[in-house]
């Protein structure tokens, strides 16, 4: 068995987790907030194709469901799947959205570190975004 080193980072949102979720679980809304996912996102049959900063990328959500549950699968290569899981909890009348990254394979410790920064800027955004 192997298992991979994970983070989990979260942030706090001023909005009702439903609000939240509807938000999140719309794939087209990533591109305001996801810089490390996307810069642009489109349908691609039962997926969709994202423009990521390393070029593009098939990305599979979660259906939506009644659980807060925004997990995704990125899939860089035809033999590579980047499981994300994400999700919205209620936090009172807000939100907590948590986001767990794992570190890949091969993965140096900048790499990993660069990657974290990047989530918390990302979720920093989402909480700017959505607290307008």
């Amino acid at each position: 068995m192997t298992t991979n080193e994970a983070k989990t980072i979260s942030v706090t949102i001023e909005r009702a987790p439903g609000e939240v979720y509807a938000f999140l679980c719309a794939p087209e809304n990533f591109p305001r907030w996801a810089s490390g996912l996307c810069q642009s996102i489109a349908p691609a049959g039962s997926a969709w194709l994202a423009e990521t900063p390393n070029g593009p990328m098939t990305v599979r959500f979660t259906p939506r469901n009644d659980f807060g549950v925004v997990d995704h699968r990125v899939d860089p290569s035809p033999d590579v799947e980047i499981y994300v899981p994400m999700r919205v909890l209620a936090n009172g009348d807000g939100s907590e959205v948590i986001f767990t990254l794992f570190r890949l394979t091969g993965m140096s410790d900048t790499q990993f570190a660069e990657d974290l920064r990047w989530v918390e800027r990302d979720l920093k955004a989402l909480k700017a975004l959505l607290e307008e």
